[in-house]
């Protein structure tokens, strides 16, 4: 029988961890959940009470409190996970500062190490602890479901700030906002309220532009492609920014490189309708390369990553531009196949808003992250920098220069 450790905090002293039998473990937690309990129980003497007396850990002898009022101070994170719908809980704060600001994130359904943006965000507020700004911690949302049940779970933990993780989590955030007017929040990829709620959003049509007039000069055959995760404004403004550059270079180098996959005029084009589906990926990417396409862009989070890995089955017919946080380091196992990322700076972006908020100065107005200010932009070309001509990396830092002093307009609906 499997058993995992489980650690207290009561007041400021840290309980040692002892180890529980993981069926006695799940047995004690369903029952002190019953009939049904919020996701995060908020500190009170009854919740621990109920799940220690359910509770008996391996080789001690039951564990039952002795102060009341000791274990009314406690913030029991098993409860967080035990509760409600399958939730990940990490509290990664309780001895990795002494601000006593506590910064927190509900992931969406892609989890947070999804190698796109909620691994960037966890990453962001990781590097917050470290700095002692804030604790950290997230909550994971298995369905959409859960978005709703998360927030009001970490506002019961006390959380100074949270953060929610991309536009599908809007409805859900707005909520919680007008019901909490007093707690703040920050919301990657939509606008906020100019109240408690702050948007980070980020012009990846810049990025994704310079992106495309790469992809455009990289071709052998002509053809490339991009597809998107869902048709939403954060996911096509990636594709017209796509499309835009390869036309961009056409009329430069007077070409006829061909986009699959997406057309801004028309706006219609290929959508896998899932960030987390792999397979969908692959054979969307298997399909391209059998339409010719040498360089593919998925704009779908998880979903790519079976694209990433059609391109590295091809034998070399086929790279791919990564986006969100740079491939390589998000997925090294497909490096070789990527041409580059267009990257958005999550992770800078949410360490400012959490400084701030630690000071006592929570942004109200919606931050944008573009080129000039470094909140999108190219990670580099890795294993590729030998492999695009040094006359192409010139022009595409060229192309970025113009975009940034205004030269190149770009027309894209989806900008934020």
């Amino acid at each position: 029988m499997s058993s995992v450790n489980v650690g207290l905090v009561i007041g400021r002293d840290r309980v040692p961890t002892a180890r529980f039998a993981t069926r006695s473990l799940t047995d004690a937690l369903v029952a002190a959940c019953r009939p049904a309990a919020p996701a995060v129980t908020k500190p009170g003497a009854q919740a621990a009470v109920t799940i220690a007396e359910h509770l008996q850990p391996e080789g001690l002898t039951t564990m039952r409190p002795t102060s009341t009022k000791a274990i009314g101070i406690a913030s029991l994170v098993l409860t967080l996970a035990a509760c409600g719908t399958k939730q990940t809980t990490t509290q990664a704060g309780s001895t990795g500062s002494t601000s006593g600001y506590k910064a927190c994130m509900v992931t969406d359904t892609g989890g947070v190490d999804d190698k796109s943006f909620n691994q960037s965000v966890w990453q962001g507020l990781r590097k917050t602890q470290q700095a002692g700004t804030a604790d950290v911690q997230y909550l994971s949302s298995a369905t959409s479901s859960d978005f709703a049940r998360n927030i009001t779970a970490l506002e019961s933990a006390e959380c100074d700030l949270i953060f929610t993780v991309g536009f599908a989590m809007a409805d859900a955030t707005t909520g919680a906002a007008k019901a909490s007017p007093k707690q703040h929040f920050a919301i990657i990829d939509n606008t906020g309220d100019r109240k408690n709620v702050q948007g980070l959003l980020f012009n990846t049509t810049q990025s994704a532009f310079m992106a495309g007039y790469l992809a455009a000069g990289y071709s052998r055959t002509g053809e490339v492609a991009t597809y998107g995760g869902q048709d939403l404004a954060p996911v096509t403004a990636y594709m017209d920014g796509f499309w835009e550059g390869v036309q961009y270079y056409n009329n430069a180098h007077h070409k006829s490189v061909h986009v699959l996959g997406w057309d801004e005029k028309t706006r219609k084009g290929s959508f896998a309708g899932t960030f987390t589906d792999q397979t969908k990926g692959s054979q969307l990417a298997k399909n391209f390369i059998q339409a010719g396409a040498d360089v593919i862009y998925p704009v779908a989070g998880g979903t790519g990553l079976g694209t990433a890995a059609a391109a590295q089955a091809s034998g070399g017919k086929a790279a791919v531009i990564w986006v969100d946080t740079d491939g390589c380091v998000a997925a090294p196992q497909y490096c070789d196949v990527f041409l580059t990322t267009t990257y958005k700076g999550i992770s800078k972006a949410v360490q400012t808003a959490v400084k701030g908020g630690a000071a006592g100065n929570y942004g109200t107005g919606d931050y944008v992250g573009t080129l000039a200010n470094g909140g999108t932009g190219l990670s580099p070309y890795h294993d590729f920098a030998s492999k695009v001509p040094q006359a192409l990396q010139d022009e595409v830092a060229k192309v970025g220069e113009d975009i940034r002093s205004g030269a190149i307009t770009i027309t894209s609906k989806s900008q934020p």
